[in-house]
């Protein structure tokens, strides 16, 4: 295969530890021998170690992106390459009539919602949280990657990373005292403001703090480092900050999250660098794009690999290793943990603990994930 060799050129496979391992196993198993497997994985780089894996595994593979590329960016040189090893891929237009044709795909390992109107014979797995209310009325089983304990490593330690190397590509590199305020405190956002805070920035963080004691424990955590939590209702003092800060980074995942006046006047009157690190458009439709670096894409997507191979191996094993579990649990071998498996699921503890141990063990960032969680690395 014409990428094979561009996997080895460009990483290590300590970098992919988990990917490595399944792709390993499945070329004994052949889970997904028969079955045609569509790849909605945002297109770059890094991607083609997990089409290697699932075709490892007996996939008959396609890959998956919206025609414009806008909504998942991807990098049009790894498109072309994946066509001239006779990849197809497709959009979800395209998908939808080959189903007018009575030709269906077995699996959808989805990102973003994008072919969430599609009918796979055995059930969909979605990559990010921002696509969950695409599939909350969908009639067949659906695996949340995003719910587990994995996609932490992606987007607490990789999408941080991937926002300071952005800026990086734009020209800031100096952010030793700098004033930056994240909007969001899941684990995107949490991960950019600890990034920050590694960097000798001065941080802000804007949000719910109505969470503070119930599920969002990043707050606490924002906050035993030190860094000021401001509630997004207080217009004031959000505005003040914005108007203060050097960099205001969106990361709630919430379309038009900082559409109100007050906040719109206040971006409009900044003068700090502003950028994007959500799929949806936060700033909202009306706010000019040529203000936010990227064109308001997510600020990672500018770079050739929007985030590391060793911080995104565990997530895109995840995602193919629920595809695996929706064919264990069609052809019987493995019993669904719930009786109704149709409707959103979360990954099975077993899997999770399963590729976390390997990306532990055999990859490079084991001490990183280990901070992460709150325990020493043995």
């Amino acid at each position: 295969m014409l990428f094979e060799d561009l996997i080895q050129e460009h990483y290590d496979s300590n970098e992919y530890p988990a990917l490595a391992a399944l792709a390993e196993e499945w070329e004994e198993t052949r889970p997904f021998e028969g079955l045609k497997v569509l790849v909605a994985t945002p297109i770059f780089r890094n991607s083609l170690v997990q089409y290697e894996a699932l075709i490892a595994g007996g996939a008959d593979l396609y890959a998956g992106r919206t025609v414009e590329g806008t909504v998942v960016p991807c990098d049009v040189e790894i498109v072309e390459l994946l066509q001239e090893s006779e990849i197809p891929v497709l959009s979800p237009e395209m998908v939808l009539d080959m189903e007018q044709e009575d030709d269906y795909f077995d699996l959808i390992l989805d990102c973003a919602g994008q072919f969430s109107a599609c009918h796979p014979r055995i059930g969909f797995v979605e990559l990010t949280k921002t696509g969950v209310p695409y599939y909350e009325d969908v009639d067949f089983p659906v695996f949340i990657a995003d719910s587990g304990i994995i996609k932490r490593i992606e987007t607490s330690l990789g999408t941080g990373d991937g926002y300071f190397r952005g800026l990086e590509k734009a020209g800031y590199s100096n952010f030793e005292k700098k004033k930056f305020v994240v909007f969001g405190s899941g684990k995107v956002g949490c991960g950019i403001a600890l990034q920050g805070l590694s960097r000798g920035a001065e941080v802000v963080t804007v949000t719910d703090t109505s969470r503070r004691n119930t599920s969002n424990d990043f707050i606490l955590t924002l906050e035993a480092n030190g860094i000021e939590v401001v509630d997004k209702n207080d217009s004031a003092k959000v505005s003040q900050r914005i108007l203060e800060a050097d960099f205001v980074v969106t990361a709630t995942g919430m379309k038009d999250a900082l559409a109100s006046e007050a906040l719109q006047s206040a971006l409009a009157n900044t003068k700090a660098v502003l950028a994007n690190m959500g799929v949806e458009d936060e700033f909202s439709e009306d706010f000019p794009e040529e203000r936010v670096l990227n064109k308001k894409l997510a600020l990672n997507f500018s770079l050739e690999e929007p985030t590391h191979l060793k911080y995104i191996d565990a997530s895109l094993a995840l995602h193919a290793a629920l595809g695996e579990r929706l064919v264990l649990e069609r052809d019987g071998v493995i019993d669904a943990e719930d009786e109704n498996s149709k409707g959103l699921r979360n990954p099975p503890a077993e899997i999770e603990q399963k590729l976390l141990g390997i990306t532990m063990q055999n990859g490079i960032i084991g001490a990183e994930i280990a901070e992460m969680m709150g325990f020493k690395e043995t």
